[in-house]
C-alpha cells in the first residue's frame, strides 16, 4: 500500500512520471522466476569463475524458494570455465575452439553448482538447448516438460545454451536471449538478468560519466535499441542482447529487471518488489500470450471430438482432456502441435496443444491412461490435452 501511494503521488507532482502511471506499478508477488545470471557476474569481472559469487548465487537462489518461489537458473559461463581450465587466452573467439571449451567448462561448472547448491539442500539438474529445440515444437514441448516435471519436484533446473553442437544457423547466440525463450517456455512471471551494471543507461557510463540510469522502461521502441550498445570481454552478450531478451520476454507476458548481480540480496529484494535496477513491465498477461502462442499454429484439418461428460469437463470443470474421453480423431497432426477440439453436436469447444500424434491418439482414444503405454509400447503423460496447453473456445 505504501508503495501504491507513493507512486500515485509521484505521478500527481511530477509530469515526467506520468508515463509510467498508464501502467500497473509492480506485479503481484510472482511464482515463477527465470534468473539468468552472465559471465561477468561469475567471475566478478576476473577471467576466473568466482568461487564466493556462486555460494552467494545459492544462498539467494535457496531464501527465495523458502518463500514458495519457483526458480529457473540459466547460467553462462561454461566457455569461462573452460578457458581457465586451459589456460586460454582470451582474445581468441573462432567458434571451434569456444565449442571445445564448452565442452571442458560445462561438465566442470555444473560440478560446481551441484557440490555448492548440495550445502543447502537442494538438488540441481543440468539442461542444455538451443534454438533449434524451441524452434521445434516436439522438442520445445520435450523441454517444457522436463522443466516443470523438475520444478515439480523441487529440483533447481540450470539452463546453458548447448554450445557444444550449436552453430550460427540455430544457436540463440547470447544466455540472455536464451532466458527470454525459457520464461516464456515456462510460463514466468519474471525474469531477472543479473549482469555487471545496475540496469540500462542512458548512455555507456563507462564511457560518458553524465549517463544516468533508466529505471522504468514502459515500452522498448527503437530509441531504447539506440542507447543499448556495447559488448563484453568475457561474455557473449551486451546491453543490446538484453533489450532483445526483454522485448521478447514482455511480450511473452512475464516482468523483466535488469540488474547489478553484485547487489547485496538482489534477487529476493527483487521478487519483493524493491525498486532496483531497470524494470521493463510485461506489455500482455500470460494467458493472453498463451492464447496467442496456442492459436497461432492450429493443424486446419484436424478434429478430436469428445463425449458429452469430457465435454463438460473441460469447459466447466477446468480439467484436462484424457483418452477416455475421446471418441473419434480426424486429420493428420504431430505430437506438440495445436488441435482442434469438438463436442460430439459439432461445436468447437476447444483447442490444445496434443501430447499425442495422430495415429497414436486413435490407437489409444478411448482407453484409460493407464493402458497408454501397454498399447503404444510408450508414453508421454496421462493426457491427450493438458489443461495448461489448452484454450477454451
Amino acid at each position: 500500500m505504501q508503495r501504491l501511494s507513493a507512486h500515485t503521488r509521484a505521478c500527481a507532482l511530477s509530469p515526467l512520471a506520468r508515463a509510467s502511471c498508464l501502467i500497473p506499478e509492480r506485479m503481484a508477488y510472482p511464482n515463477r522466476i527465470v534468473v539468468k545470471v552472465g559471465t561477468n557476474v561469475l567471475t566478478a569481472g576476473a577471467d576466473k569463475v568466482h568461487r564466493p559469487t556462486i555460494v552467494a548465487l545459492a544462498q539467494q537462489i535457496a531464501a527465495v524458494r523458502s518463500q514458495g518461489v519457483e526458480i529457473v537458473l540459466v547460467s553462462s559461463g561454461a566457455i569461462a570455465v573452460g578457458r581457465e581450465r586451459l589456460n586460454f587466452p582470451a582474445r581468441r573467439r573462432d567458434i571451434p575452439l569456444k565449442q571445445m571449451l564448452a565442452a571442458v567448462g560445462q561438465s566442470r561448472l555444473m560440478h560446481l553448482y551441484e557440490q555448492i547448491f548440495e550445502l543447502y539442500g537442494i538438488t540441481v539438474a543440468q539442461t542444455l538447448l538451443t534454438r533449434g529445440d524451441l524452434a521445434d515444437r516436439n522438442r520445445y514441448l520435450n523441454a517444457r516438460n522436463t522443466l516443470l516435471a523438475c520444478l515439480m519436484h523441487n529440483v533447481l533446473p540450470i539452463v546453458n545454451e548447448n554450445d557444444v553442437v550449436a552453430v550460427s544457423e540455430i544457436r540463440v547466440g547470447d544466455n540472455d536471449n536464451l532466458s527470454a525463450l525459457v520464461t516464456n517456455l515456462v510460463d514466468a512471471d519474471l525474469l531477472l538478468i543479473l549482469t555487471d551494471i545496475d540496469g540500462l543507461y542512458t548512455a555507456d557510463p563507462r564511457r560518458d560519466p553524465s549517463a544516468t540510469r533508466i529505471d522504468l522502461v514502459p515500452e522498448i521502441t527503437e530509441h531504447i535499441y539506440a542507447i543499448a550498445g556495447g559488448s563484453n570481454i568475457r561474455g557473449t552478450g551486451g546491453m543490446l542482447t538484453k533489450i532483445q531478451a526483454a522485448d521478447l520476454a514482455t511480450r511473452s507476458g512475464a516482468e523483466v529487471v535488469i540488474a547489478r548481480g553484485a547487489e547485496r540480496d538482489v534477487i529476493a529484494r527483487v521478487v519483493a518488489g524493491e525498486a532496483i535496477g531497470t524494470r521493463f513491465p510485461a506489455q500482455a498477461t500470460n494467458v493472453e500470450s498463451r492464447k496467442r502462442w496456442i492459436l497461432a499454429e492450429t493443424v486446419r484439418h484436424s478434429r478430436v471430438v469428445v463425449d458429452e461428460g469430457a465435454a463438460r469437463a473441460l469447459m466447466t470443470g477446468g480439467k484436462s482432456l484424457l483418452p477416455a474421453g475421446v471418441v473419434a480423431v480426424e486429420g493428420d497432426f504431430a505430437r506438440g502441435q495445436t488441435v482442434r477440439i469438438y463436442a460430439t453436436d459439432g461445436r468447437e469447444i476447444a483447442r490444445g496443444i496434443t501430447q499425442y500424434a495422430a495415429v497414436d491418439l486413435r490407437r489409444i482414444r478411448g482407453l484409460q491412461s493407464s493402458q497408454i503405454a501397454e498399447t503404444l509400447g510408450f508414453d508421454y503423460g496421462p493426457e491427450a490435452v493438458h489443461r495448461d496447453d489448452m484454450v477454451l473456445l
